[in-house]
């Protein structure tokens, strides 16, 4: 009888162990009692030892998880034991806050998954998104929890949660499993952006919203549309319509962009630049093209004396603020050609003349150039934006400073009176990355640039690597906003679009991880090309 009582009580043992794994591995219900009312917030740093009910934990059937492999990584993760989680029909997307609600059932559709709106009651399989109140928090960092069948993503923001499940999707691409943990996730870089030159090279608008899904599932929050240069003008205009080129967007078409872009988080920041790169406006204005003393007209350059050329900039500027509503705005301002002559004042007499007279005896083309800067960005300022310029459109010894408020976008050190970045920095000033020695995809490869590598990014550049490839003091790490990969249309049938696709595919991927953390990454170049390959 002794025999017969230890064999039945090993029976009742086993099967209690053996029903434990299977609801704790999503079976009909997950956990149970207290634990599974209060998971939200805890932190799964280690394995628990017993159940609620004292009973051994079957969490020990499982070996310790491996942090998951996604582009960018995740900054921290605490393994844990257990199941993780996949996706399976019938479970819910829930959130606890109605702002939650885009992102739900985005996630929701990308899986396949049910979206259930604002739920209190937890059940198996679930993906919870939640907004804490962590004011002091990144608002877009986000805390991922996997445990008990379910995930947990919480942030103190909708652009953090949404980056958690970008998280999640790449996890359980092609079938993969979220492992069970915490993640604890925040980007090193506050902009991380994609800029493309539509002005001398047209691209559709299927196409532009397909990079945007990319740069989403990226954690990408930019996206720069340098629409006007001497090539081309691209976007339609009410208050010009005599400037827009042929091929064009639609305004109805970019505020179709503009509003996919805000549902994956990312601020689109128009670029109209001036007082250079103005060609397509001038072909229909000629009278308003800067000329020398000898009568010749400069290719792309305005006339900056002359009251109607701020007139129309001005217009474009109000015009499109409607249009665009995110923050940043690039005015450009690089390579305004009547300031590569040996003699500005002397080529060009009418300006050196507007100089004088708005800022005294002693005022430069220079000056006149920064005044313009200046007064473009107060036009900008008007509709709550804030301005941006190239490094180039900045100069030394001049009576007039560019307003302390103009960001920098880097990305040259071959002009003529070069400065290196560190002047810019200690002056306080903030700085977006847009290094040409690493972030340029200038079509043709024309002059000395050459299509950049996702390997050199991923394994020598990084935020603080302003110019060529030297990094700047880390005392400047944190006026370093951020870094924009940049594709240039120079000579636009070099590539079509798909092939542009297709070579920025893993430059983009090695950009942002290095944006969303700028150290030695773990896996060498030829595992994270693997990964990127394998997550599509």
């Amino acid at each position: 009888m002794l025999v017969v009582a230890m064999a039945v009580a090993l029976v009742v043992i086993a099967a209690g162990v053996s029903l434990g794994l299977w609801a704790a591995s999503g079976g009909d219900g997950g956990a149970t009692g207290p634990e599974a009312r209060s998971s939200q917030g805890r932190s799964a740093a280690a394995p628990r030892g017993t159940s609620p009910e004292g009973a051994p934990s079957p969490s020990r059937s499982y070996a310790l998880s491996k942090a998951p492999q996604t582009i960018p990584a995740v900054r921290e993760h605490t393994a844990a034991r257990g199941p993780g989680w996949r996706p399976a029909s019938g479970n819910r997307v829930v959130v606890d806050d109605p702002a939650l609600a885009d992102e739900g059932r985005l996630i929701a559709g990308e899986l396949g998954l049910r979206y259930d709106g604002e739920k209190d009651d937890r059940r198996a399989g679930d993906v919870r998104l939640t907004l804490d109140d962590d004011k002091k928090a990144n608002p877009e960092s986000y805390v991922m929890t996997v445990r008990d069948g379910r995930v947990e993503i919480s942030g103190p923001a909708d652009a953090g949660v949404f980056y958690g499940t970008r998280t999640l999707k790449q996890e359980v691409h092609d079938g993969g499993t979220a492992p069970e943990g915490v993640v604890r996730d925040e980007p090193a870089k506050p902009e991380r952006g994609f800029m493309l030159d539509i002005a001398r090279k047209n691209y559709t608008a299927g196409w532009i919203e397909d990079r945007i899904r990319e740069l989403g599932d990226l954690k990408f929050n930019q996206l720069g549309l340098h629409f006007s240069d001497d090539q081309g003008f691209r976007i339609e205009s009410d208050s010009h319509p005599e400037i827009v080129s042929q091929q064009h967007l639609t305004k109805a078409q970019v505020r179709k962009i503009v509003d996919l872009a805000e549902s994956r988080h990312i601020t689109v920041v128009p670029e109209i630049d001036s007082p250079g790169h103005l060609g397509a406006v001038l072909d229909a204005h000629p009278d308003l093209q800067l000329r020398t003393a000898q009568g010749s007209a400069v290719q792309g350059a305005i006339d900056i004396s002359k009251s109607e050329s701020a007139e129309i900039v001005d217009d474009l500027l109000n015009e499109y603020a409607d249009l665009f509503p995110g923050e940043p705005w690039h005015l450009g301002g690089d390579e305004y050609q009547a300031l590569v002559r040996s003699d500005p004042e002397a080529s060009f007499p009418q300006l050196a003349a507007a100089a004088r007279e708005k800022y005294g005896s002693g005022a430069t083309v220079a000056d006149l150039t920064t005044g313009w800067l200046n007064d473009r960005a107060a036009t900008v300022r008007k509709h709550e934006r804030v301005p941006r310029a190239w490094n180039d459109g900045f100069f030394r010894d001049t009576s007039v400073d560019a307003d302390k408020d103009i960001q920098v976008g880097y990305w040259t050190g071959k002009e003529i009176g070069a400065r290196p970045p560190a002047v810019y920095l200690s002056a306080g000033r903030k700085v977006i990355n847009y290094n040409d020695e690493f972030l340029y995809y200038v079509l043709g490869e024309p002059q000395t640039f050459v299509y950049p590598t996702g390997q050199r990014i991923y394994e020598q550049w990084t935020p603080r690597v302003l110019r060529d490839t030297q990094a700047v003091p880390e005392r400047y790490d944190g006026q370093i906003l951020g870094g924009v990969f940049a594709v240039w249309g120079d000579v636009p049938n070099a590539q079509t679009q798909d092939q542009v696709a297709a070579g920025i595919r893993m430059p983009l991927r090695a950009t942002v991880q290095k944006l969303w953390d700028p150290g030695r990454p773990e896996l060498s170049w030829a595992e994270f090309r693997a990964l990127a390959d394998r997550l599509g």
